[in-house]
C-alpha cells in the first residue's frame, strides 16, 4: 500500500470508529515518532483531538520534542487542544509511599500507568477515546508496550504497522526531522535509556527477525518474545462447565 493511502486508510478508520458515538480523541505525546504519527492521524480526522504531554522527571530533550510536535500540530490543524501536565509530584509521592517495594522496573512501569490514568481522566471528561501509540513490533512481536500512556487504550490505530511503516508515514506527514531521527525510547527511566538499550536489538533487526526465522537476530528476538507472550493473548478466564 502506498504510504499516502495507508495514512488516509488509518485516519478514516479512526474517524469512522469515533463517529459512531460522537467521540473525541485523546493522545499522549511523548516526543517519539509513534505518538507523533498517531496524533497526526487523529488530527487529520477533523475530530477534536486532545494531545497531552505528561513529563515525569523527563529528559529535557524528550520533553522539548513533545512540545515541538504539539506546536506543529496546532499550527497545521484547527481541531487540536493541548495540555502539559507535570506528574513529577504525583510520582514522587507514590515512590515515597511504596519505597518498601524496591523494584526499579516496577517504578519505571508505574510512570506509564500514571500517564494512562491521566489520559483516561481527560478522556472521560471530554467524551473521548484514549488512542494508543503502539506499533506492530512492540504490540505483537516482543510485547514491549508499557510506554507513554499505553498501559490501556480504547483504540490502537497503528498496531498493524511496523516501525519502518511508521517512519515512512512520519516523513509523508511532514513530522519534524528531529522526532523522526530521535532514538526510540519509552521515557520511563531516569537515565534516559532508549529502546535499543533495553531490548538489545534495533527495530530494523526486530522486524527482520519477525519476518524471517532464519535471520541472525531470530534467536535473540525469540528470547525476548517468549516471556511476553501472555501480553499478546486474551486474559485467562476461569470458566465453569454448564451442569
Amino acid at each position: 500500500m502506498l504510504v499516502s493511502k495507508r495514512i488516509d486508510f488509518i485516519s478514516n478508520w479512526i474517524k469512522n470508529y469515533a463517529d459512531k458515538k460522537n467521540f473525541n480523541l485523546v493522545v499522549g505525546v511523548s516526543g517519539g515518532v509513534d505518538s507523533a504519527v498517531t496524533s497526526s492521524l487523529c488530527a487529520k480526522t477533523n475530530i477534536k483531538t486532545i494531545v497531552v504531554s505528561m513529563p515525569i522527571r523527563q529528559n529535557r530533550k524528550q520533553h522539548n520534542l513533545s512540545l515541538e510536535h504539539i506546536n506543529w500540530l496546532k499550527s497545521k490543524f484547527n481541531n487540536i487542544l493541548d495540555y502539559t501536565i507535570s506528574l513529577d509530584n504525583v510520582f514522587k509521592s507514590f515512590q515515597d509511599t511504596m519505597s518498601s517495594f524496591e523494584s526499579e522496573l516496577a517504578f519505571a512501569n508505574s510512570r506509564s500507568r500514571f500517564r494512562m490514568i491521566t489520559l483516561y481522566l481527560i478522556a472521560q471528561s471530554n467524551n473521548a477515546l484514549v488512542v494508543g501509540t503502539g506499533n506492530k513490533v512492540e504490540d505483537f512481536g516482543i510485547g514491549f508496550y508499557t510506554k507513554y500512556g499505553d498501559g490501556g487504550v480504547d483504540i490502537s490505530p497503528i498496531a498493524d504497522c511496523t516501525k519502518t511503516q511508521v517512519w515512512e508515514m512520519s516523513k509523508e506527514l511532514g513530522i519534524s526531522k528531529n522526532i523522526i531521527e530521535a532514538k526510540p525510547t519509552d521515557g520511563l527511566w531516569d537515565d534516559s535509556r532508549d529502546d535499543e538499550d533495553q531490548i538489545g536489538l534495533s527495530y530494523e533487526q526486530l522486524e527482520e527477525a519477525m519476518n524471517n526465522p532464519q535471520s541472525q537476530y531470530f534467536e535473540k528476538y525469540d528470547q525476548i518474545r517468549k516471556p511476553n507472550l501472555h501480553k499478546m493473548k486474551p486474559i485467562p478466564i476461569c470458566k465453569f462447565e454448564e451442569e
